[in-house]
Parts: C-alpha cells; sequence; structure tokens
C-alpha cells in the first residue's frame, strides 16, 4: 500500500503544551526565556528534517504566572537567531493581525525570508481577549467579525507590499552604476476600511517569492479567511469526524476561490506523550495531569467559556445554560467548540474535561509507544483527514527529542517521511509552488487577496546572491468576498 508523505512542523511552546510541563522532572523551569532553548530544538527539528518550527505568540500574559510560564519573547527576534543556527528547517512566527501594521510586519517578515534563503512564514492570527486589547488603548476587543475583516485586509496589504519589488528590481551592476530599477518597484497605495499604506517595501524578493502564510481558525469566520488566504492552515480536532469534516469544508471553500486545494495544507495540532512501552506512557500521562494545578486548570477554562470560575464544578457536568452557542461566543471559537464537543459527546464532568483537555491545551493528545505515534500520524493522512500534524510535545526538549529518536525513524521505515530535504526553502519542504509575482496595482484592481495570481512569466528570475526564484501560478485567482473577510 502508498502511503501520502507526512508534513510535520513542531510548536515550541515554553517548556510543553501541559500547564505542568515546566515542573516535570529534569525540566529547566526558566529554560524558554533562553536562546538556547530554541536552538537545540530547531537544530533537532532540522536533524529530524521536520518542515519548520512554530513559536504561537501574544501581545499580553494570558496565564497565572503563579502557574505556569508563557510564550512572551517575540517570535520574529528568536527566528532570526535560529536561521542563523540552522540552514533549512523552515521558520515560522505567530504575530496579530489585530495589533500590529502591514508595513512592519511584511518588512519583518521579508527580511527573515531574505537572510534565511526563504525560509520564512506567518502565522496570522486575530488576537482575542480585552487584555491584550487594552494594552493596545483599547477598552475591549473588537468584535469576531470585525477581527476577520481586518485580518483579511492586512493579508492583502502585507501580500501587495511583498509584491511592490519585482524579481528582477534588485539589479547590482556595479559597472553600469545601477543598484536597483525604480520602474520595477511599485506603491501600493493601498487605503480600506481598516488601513492606509502607501508603500513600497524597502526590502527585495526572496529565494521563494514571499513568506509562506499560514492561518488557523475553526469559526464560521475563521474558515472563510484560512481558505481564502492560508497556505498552511493550523486546526484543532479531537476527532477523526471533526478533521474529515474540516478538512474537506475549507479544501472545498478554498477551492470556490479558485485556488487549488493540493496547494492548500491543513495541519491539526498533534500532542504527544511517549514511553517505551503503553504503561510508562500512561505513568508519564498521569503524571503531567497531577503537576496541573486545579485552580489554574479551571481559571483557563473558565476564560475559555466565557463564564465565571464559581460556575465550574469539578464533579458535576459543564453549567450548559449558561453557555452560548459557538458561533456566539467571544474569544476563541477553536476551543470553545473543542471543549463543548468533547464534553457533550463523553459526557464528561469538569474535572474529566480537564484531564482529557490536557489541562486546558484542547489538541488532541496521543499517549503511547512510539510505533501507536506513527500509527496515529499515518491513520490521519491516508484518510485524507489531514496534511500532517503541528506537533505539540508534552515536554521541551525531552517529549521532542523522544519523537525524533522514537517515531522519526519509524515514519521513515514505513516511507511516509522524507530522509533528507529535497529543497532549501519552506516552500520546497510543504510542496508548495512559488507564487508567480503580481504587480500591487494589478492586485488592488482585482480585489485579490491571494497574491498568487501573476502577471508573467518569471523562470530564471534571481535574487542576486540568491537561489534562482522558479515561478509557478499556484492558481489562485480573483476571489469574491467571503463569510468574515473583506
Amino acid at each position: 500500500m502508498s502511503h501520502r508523505e507526512v508534513h510535520l512542523n513542531v510548536n515550541i511552546l515554553n517548556a510543553g503544551v501541559f500547564g505542568g510541563s515546566w515542573r516535570f522532572p529534569g525540566t529547566d523551569p526558566v529554560a524558554s526565556l533562553g536562546l538556547e532553548h530554541y536552538l537545540r530544538i530547531a537544530r533537532r527539528a532540522e536533524e529530524a528534517t521536520f518542515d519548520a518550527i512554530f513559536l504561537a505568540d501574544g501581545p499580553g500574559i494570558r496565564d497565572d504566572l503563579r502557574y505556569r510560564p508563557f510564550n512572551g519573547l517575540e517570535p520574529s527576534v528568536i527566528l532570526a537567531a535560529a536561521a542563523a543556527a540552522t540552514e533549512r528547517v523552515g521558520l515560522i512566527a505567530t504575530l496579530s493581525s489585530s495589533y500590529n501594521d502591514p508595513y512592519d510586519v511584511a518588512r519583518r517578515f521579508a527580511t527573515l525570508d531574505l537572510l534565511s534563503g526563504g525560509r520564512s512564514g506567518w502565522n496570522v492570527v486575530t488576537t482575542a481577549g480585552a487584555g491584550p486589547a487594552r494594552n493596545f488603548g483599547l477598552d475591549a476587543e473588537p468584535a469576531h467579525a470585525e477581527r476577520y475583516r481586518r485580518a483579511a485586509e492586512f493579508v492583502e496589504v502585507v501580500r501587495a507590499l511583498w509584491n511592490s519589488w519585482e524579481p528582477d528590481a534588485l539589479v547590482g551592476d556595479k559597472g553600469a552604476h545601477r543598484f536597483a530599477d525604480p520602474a520595477r518597484i511599485h506603491p501600493v497605495n493601498h487605503t480600506g476600511e481598516f488601513l492606509d499604506v502607501a508603500g513600497p517595501l524597502n526590502v527585495p524578493r526572496s529565494p521563494q517569492g514571499e513568506p509562506v502564510v499560514v492561518q488557523a481558525g475553526a469559526s464560521r469566520d475563521g474558515r472563510a479567511l484560512a481558505a481564502r488566504i492560508g497556505e498552511v492552515i493550523f486546526t484543532a480536532a479531537q476527532t477523526a469526524d471533526e478533521a474529515g469534516e474540516y478538512y474537506r469544508d475549507v479544501k472545498a471553500r478554498a477551492a470556490a476561490f479558485g485556488r487549488r486545494p493540493e496547494h492548500v495544507l491543513i495541519l491539526p495540532g498533534l500532542s504527544t506523550v511517549i514511553g517505551s512501552t503503553e504503561a510508562e506512557a500512561e505513568q508519564r500521562r498521569q503524571l503531567l495531569a497531577e503537576l496541573v494545578p486545579p485552580e489554574y486548570a479551571l481559571n483557563r477554562l473558565a476564560e475559555q467559556l466565557g463564564v465565571e470560575r464559581e460556575a465550574l464544578v469539578l464533579e458535576a457536568p459543564l453549567p450548559w445554560h449558561l453557555l452560548a452557542d459557538p458561533d456566539e461566543a467571544g474569544g476563541s471559537q477553536t476551543f470553545y467548540r473543542i471543549a463543548l464537543g468533547l464534553a457533550r459527546r463523553e459526557n464528561l464532568t469538569v474535572r474529566q474535561l480537564l484531564h482529557r483537555l490536557g489541562g486546558g491545551a484542547g489538541h488532541r493528545i496521543v499517549t503511547g509507544t512510539p510505533e501507536q505515534v506513527a500509527d496515529a500520524i499515518v491513520d490521519w493522512v491516508d484518510r485524507g483527514i489531514a496534511d500532517g500534524f503541528n506537533l505539540m510535545p508534552d515536554v521541551l526538549p525531552g517529549g521532542f527529542d523522544d519523537f525524533v529518536d522514537g517515531v522519526v525513524p519509524i515514519l521513515r521505515k514505513r516511507g511516509v517521511f522524507r530522509r533528507e530535504y529535497r529543497g532549501s526553502t519552506l516552500r520546497d519542504h510543504l510542496g508548495l509552488p512559488v507564487p508567480r509575482h503580481r504587480s500591487p496595482a494589478a492586485a488592488s484592481r482585482s480585489g485579490d487577496a491571494s497574491g498568487a495570481a501573476g502577471t508573467g512569466p518569471l523562470d530564471g528570475a534571481r535574487v542576486p546572491g540568491a537561489a534562482t526564484v522558479r515561478a509557478v501560478d499556484s492558481g489562485a485567482i480573483a476571489a469574491p468576498a467571503a463569510e468574515g473577510a473583506a
């Protein structure tokens, strides 16, 4: 039987995905505040030929600092250091479209992409919560649909800025006294509902044309945005049925936008707890559960559900009468749906739900031997309900070492995971085409947010000192407005 190739990123969530990971025996509780923590994992990911390392982010303190560390370091700075310490592995960072400016985001990722030889990716998020809003001068978070309209416009502007330099605009001809060709560098001149940006960008195109755009979202608005702009989509699914429904829906939505579904990769989050035997893995899972303080887990769940902490009773079911319809919920609708779905499907008490969620993490947890973890990965990919996974190890770096040393050799033996990189850019690893250059003026006229349709052949276009840029039309065309999209 032939198998589909598996794509893998590793999500570096401070000490690990569980709330008590930082307390695990042998773990340095403050390692995630030092650079070497990230470089060590990046090097191991490259050794294991992972597609990319992935950094989550949020512009504020979301967790109770009494109970766990958080991702507080600015991710693009970490990835700049990781770019210098590695040669091939992709570099994906999260930056919010709600509380940033598109020119700065475009410049930051274009810089990382150029200096890394085409290895960067931007995970677009719409930040929820009143806390981050107050950090940026707002009394409350913008409405859910408004955040997604701004995100669609934001990505459109960022991609226009990335395309403000034509591939051959950078000349570097000393004899002709010609550094760049101004006629091939174009303003953006965007004025929209939320943004007003002139351009052009002050960074030329990279060997992969432009950074890979990553997006996550399970709500109605989130799915529409993911299908419209996402090249890699990070999602959460607890069951094969949930994963399959999401996979089919988003791929169909992408096709409706004129995009090629095979150029939209869907990678659910996967938390792993690995032992040399099944019993050993279960013991490790139980210890991780015990290391999560109940008060922390309850507070986090209450925040996710939008209820008072006192409404959650450990030995009772969820207070269903207080819970909104998922489509009407504020905050992160993704984890709202995950928690409600688990509790309803398995008739769980609050205590049981917290255990199933890993103390509030929300992603699917696979506990077992390396063979069992490999089975779980191959099963979903072969069934056509995932293109791979965003790996979220239980403990870092130890849990990731267990995966690299135990699971990766099994995946390679089964012929579903590469033994060596076949290219040098993140697009090479993901099997994604280099977007054809599209001038900002043409994109503005069409209203296309994809940035992938081109204006002419670019084969052989070259950034001086970098690899040849191979242009392939990704199939995206001008699209009508979708639910929650500008």
